[in-house]
């Protein structure tokens, strides 16, 4: 299923499984897949694996790499699906300036499921003691965003089905 779209953000907290539906949702749609864990910078992974969570300054260059590289994509007309925290509406306002038109995929859940998700995650440099801070930095997408919001309870082949119906019924 191809669809006009400059790219999608599949978003939410660590743990929501962004890095999981993200390539699911790419190959359904016929896109190209990016984790944008792979644009931070190396002090950016070094603070984070230290438990100390990143500020907006930090985040900002990480965020315009992101918007930069789904701008290029969609100019060579290979959109983009990205797993992106992406927990404030600075950041997102700042990837549609970059993406104009793209498409936000919120992945949310029960705290104790995404912090069971992240004590069970192995070879990851964010710790589930960051959790609470995500938490507290998630400004969940308004009404204005357009935003496909999913419940992370159910099977990623539902939640990836689910997005592709919508995104049917939206997108020409």
């Amino acid at each position: 299923m191809r669809v006009g779209l400059p790219g999608v953000v599949v978003m939410g907290v660590s743990g929501a499984g962004k890095s999981t539906i993200g390539p699911l949702l790419a190959a359904a749609l016929g896109m190209a897949f990016a984790d944008a864990d792979a644009f931070h910078s190396a002090a950016n992974i070094a603070k984070m694996s230290a438990g100390t969570p990143l500020t907006d300054e930090d985040r900002w260059p990480w965020i315009d790499a992101i918007g930069a590289r789904m701008a290029s994509n969609a100019a060579e007309g290979r959109p983009l699906v990205v797993a992106c925290s992406a927990l404030k509406r600075a950041y997102r306002d700042q990837l549609r300036a970059a993406a104009p038109g793209l498409q936000l995929v919120f992945l949310h859940g029960d705290t104790a499921l995404l912090a069971e998700r992240l004590a069970a995650r192995r070879d990851h440099y964010m710790p589930a003691s960051m959790l609470p801070s995500q938490l507290t930095a998630l400004e969940a997408p308004g009404p204005d965003e357009y935003t496909i919001a999913m419940n992370v309870a159910q099977p990623p082949d539902a939640i990836v089905q689910a997005v592709c119906h919508q995104l049917r019924k939206t997108t020409p």
